[in-house]
Formats: C-alpha cells, structure tokens, sequence
C-alpha cells in the first residue's frame, strides 16, 4: 500500500467515476483501476462497486474512513519535519463567525499575510456552538468566537468586548428617542439570529429573565441577514455592536440603548488542549493574543 492509493481510492469516492479521478490525479483510467486492484488484493476484499455510478462498498466505506486518518498523520509529520526548519509555514483552518469574519479578520489576516506569507489560512464560517465542537474534534485549528462556555478540552484567549444591541430602522418608531425600556420590547416584531447563534442565547435568556415576549417574525442564519431586513423595517433585532459599525454611520440603522442589554460579552480565540501546534498556528496565536484590543475595534 501507498500514499497514491489511497489518494485514488479517496478522490474515486468523490468523484464516484475512474475516468474523472484519472483527470484530476493526471493518471490513465487503467492507471487507476490498478491502483485500486492493488489495494483490493493486498486486504483481499472489493473496495468499489464497479456499476455506474461507482459506489464503495461497505469494506470500501470503512477503509475511506482510515484512508483519511493516515493522510492526515503524513500531512502531519510533514508539518514537523518543516517546522524543523523554524520557517512559519503551512496551513491553518480557521472558524469563526460571519459578523467576526466580517468586522475583525480582514485587518488581522491582512497584517498577517504580509508579515508571514508562506502560512496560508482557510476561513470557515459557523456559529460560535459549531465553532467550540470543530475545534475541539480538530476539524478546524483555531476559532475566534464569543467565550460563553468553559471545556476544559479548549484553551481561550480573551482579544475584545463586545456588547449586544437593539437596532431599528430610522423608520422604526423607536428609533425617535436614543434609549428605551426593556418592557419596550414586549410583543415588539422581531427579527432574530438562528438559535444555534451566541446572540441568540443571549437574547433568549434575556427574554426569559425578564418575562417579555417580543413577536418573532423572522430568524435569519447571519447578523448581514438581519441588518439588511431591519433596514427595509421589517422588524427590530439584537445583534452585535461591532458588526453595525458602518450602518450606524451611514445612517441606515439606529441603535436603541437599553439599560438590560450593557454586558460586555468576551471575544476570544480558542483552540485544543495539548494537540500539536505547527509553526504556522503558534506564530498565528503569539501574533493574535499579542494585538492591542484597538486593532480589533478600531474604526475601519
């Protein structure tokens, strides 16, 4: 067995077809079918169902699930053998938030690529509850995320502050006064972040704790979503400060101060407990928790 077949076999489950793993692998179609022969006769079972269109078998199935393990575990010592060289390289799969992506990560990764560009980064876009299991199943490296939980299998870094606020239309009727009652926002039309969002949570036990019941009229997956339905007067929201930055100066939306909602919520990065950290993820982290607090809430 070797590394270019369990590339082929990998690349035929995507692809489901031996002419186009053959395209994309630069191989013939035999080159392929003999590749994966190989493998079949060495663990003496059928990998591949050869009808159209290709499927695994059920052996095929369990060794696809291995096959990525050992990639990942040469991609690994590949990592360690160039960080021998003390050159931050490589590459690093980062998760966060679209609201944080879009506010703080392209001043950050700017600074970064110019100070490292041999290290590539990936950016993922999920909610901060997805974020917390990805890295902790090391499906991505690092996350910036609201730090609302404790796992003692992550380790956090606060970089900012962030405080969650109610926002309008300028056409909103609360949007005549700068500040309003809590109890302002009973039975108020609301549109709402997904549940699976920190804001979300934040509001939810808010709403609770306070025995109010704003009319939920939508739920949207991103706070770009939101903004842009409070913007046409769709409803009012709760989202985060930093992410309203443009729109309260252009005039767009008006943010409602309310007394209830002035926590300071923590924004971090996190990553696992005791995994290893190629050179491209420890300069990554060093260069991150190293920022003054101004770099991530400056005005753009």
């Amino acid at each position: 067995m070797n590394i270019n077949q369990l590339e082929t076999l990998i690349t035929i489950s995507q692809t489901m077809s031996f002419r186009k793993a053959g395209e994309m692998l630069n191989l013939t179609q035999p080159a392929v079918s003999a590749q994966i022969k190989s493998l079949e006769d060495e663990f003496k079972t059928v990998l591949i169902d050869r009808n159209q269109p290709v499927t695994l078998t059920d052996s095929g199935q369990v060794f696809l699930e291995h096959a990525y393990k050992i990639l990942r575990t040469v991609e690994e010592l590949k990592q360690k053998l160039s960080d021998l060289e003390h050159k931050p390289q490589g590459h690093i799969n980062l998760g966060t938030t679209t609201s944080i992506a879009v506010q703080i990560l392209p001043r950050v990764l700017s600074y970064f690529q110019d100070q490292y560009p041999l290290i590539k980064t990936t950016i993922h876009s999920m909610p901060t509850s997805q974020i917390l299991s990805s890295v902790e199943s090391g499906a991505i490296d690092i996350g910036i995320a609201y730090l609302f939980d404790k796992n003692p299998g992550l380790e956090t870094s606060i970089l900012y502050y962030d405080t969650f606020e109610l926002v309008v239309s300028p056409d909103h009727p609360l949007a005549k006064s700068s500040h309003a009652s809590v109890e302002s926002l009973d039975r108020l039309p609301f549109i709402m972040l997904s549940p699976d969002t920190a804001v979300r949570r934040f509001v939810d036990q808010l709403i609770r704790k306070l025995n109010i019941h704003p009319q939920i009229v939508m739920e949207l997956s991103s706070s770009e979503e939101v903004k842009r339905m409070v913007e046409l007067n769709l409803g009012a929201a709760i989202i985060s400060k930093m992410s309203i930055s443009n729109e309260i100066r252009l005039g767009t939306l008006k943010m409602v101060n309310i007394s209830e909602l002035e926590t300071p919520h923590p924004v971090g990065v996190i990553y696992k407990s005791g995994r290893y950290l190629s050179s491209a993820i420890k300069q990554f982290l060093n260069d991150l928790k190293g920022m003054p607090e101004t770099h991530f809430i400056g005005s753009e």
